[in-house]
């Protein structure tokens, strides 16, 4: 990357990583269209977009009940990862790290195998049409129980060979505690999955170093609030752990009352890893281009800063290093 590439042309064919991106949360007009025969831009946009703020994460996730609702069969499923593809392409993501939680999607019948199998296989035909390299992670959510957790963990080594690298753990940090999720992570690393994990955002700097301490994550879904301490900012810096930032999510939900409030700019000058993620371009109305545009105009982020991050994203993916290197190469 070089000044010209932002200064001169769309920051859209800037190359990106995006690492937390969840599927189920990033249905386009286009794929919403593709399902349902009457959509309009106007219902489209009343049905499936949040508010542009939130009360609270529990009042943003009421809104993805319409995509939920969709996604709950495999022709869907494959429609809408078919189409994740095409938009990470147009917005010049180069690499991306593809959520979601199997067990939201069998009200239709479906088993977590049908489901993981379906995104699967429209990540397999993407690959043919996009240049957009890939991984898969599989998401247990805070108000699971153990079982379902370790059902996620069977599921994702299953399907490792096919592209899926590891679990997350999402949902209401807030209200739902940490440990029934304890045994299913060690089981994860006891099978060499990856693993990441949701803190700091609905709840504050102690729920981060609570991932890590006792999941023993070295990635954190959003982990905006570590903020908040110095003691979890020196946790996050002394084991190299890398946050996946999601700046215009944090505002939408009240995490942070305006955009010029959010600490990801004071976290990367203290040093911590962050990488610029949408989170959900569907119900947030974003592409990751839209969101460096925000960072470079109210924190005057430049070329270095954004080669910086996406270094540090790609230094903190779920890649071998051959994979790794082969992206790295992107960016000079």
């Amino acid at each position: 990357m070089t000044r010209s590439i932002f200064e001169c042309q769309n920051i859209q064919t800037v190359p990106k990583v995006e690492l937390h991106l969840h599927l189920d949360c990033s249905l386009s007009l286009q794929s919403v269209s593709a399902l349902v025969s009457d959509m309009t831009v106007e219902r489209y946009r009343d049905e499936y977009l949040a508010p542009l703020k939130c009360r609270d994460l529990v009042d943003y996730l009421n809104y993805l009940s319409a995509p939920q609702a969709l996604l709950q069969n495999v022709r869907a499923l494959k429609i809408a990862t078919l189409d994740l593809f095409r938009q990470l392409a147009d917005d010049g993501v180069v690499y991306a790290e593809i959520r979601f939680a199997p067990h939201l999607h069998l009200d239709e019948g479906l088993r977590p195998e049908d489901v993981v199998e379906a995104v699967l296989e429209g990540r397999l035909e993407a690959q043919e049409l996009y240049p957009v390299g890939s991984r898969i992670i599989l998401c247990t959510l805070r108000h699971f129980d153990t079982a379902t957790g370790l059902e996620v963990v069977k599921l994702a080594n299953s399907y490792q060979s096919m592209g899926v690298v590891g679990i997350d753990l999402a949902g209401d940090e807030a209200h739902f505690p940490l440990d029934p999720h304890i045994p299913v992570f060690r089981k994860a690393g006891q099978l060499g999955l990856r693993t990441t994990a949701h803190a700091g955002e609905a709840a504050g700097a102690e729920s981060v170093r609570e991932v890590v301490e006792k999941l023993g994550v070295r990635r954190v879904g959003h982990g905006v609030r570590s903020i908040e301490s110095g003691a979890v900012i020196d946790i996050l810096i002394k084991k190299g752990v890398h946050l996946e930032v999601c700046p215009s999510c944090n505002v939408q939900i009240d995490v942070f009352e305006r955009y010029q409030d959010h600490p990801i700019d004071r976290l990367r000058r203290r040093g911590v890893s962050v990488g610029v993620n949408t989170d959900a371009r569907g119900p947030t109305d974003l592409t990751l281009s839209r969101e460096y545009e925000r960072l470079r105009d109210e924190f005057g982020w430049g070329p270095p800063v954004f080669r910086k991050a996406n270094i540090d994203a790609i230094n903190a993916a779920f890649l071998e290093a051959t994979d790794r290197d082969k992206i790295m190469r992107r960016f000079g």
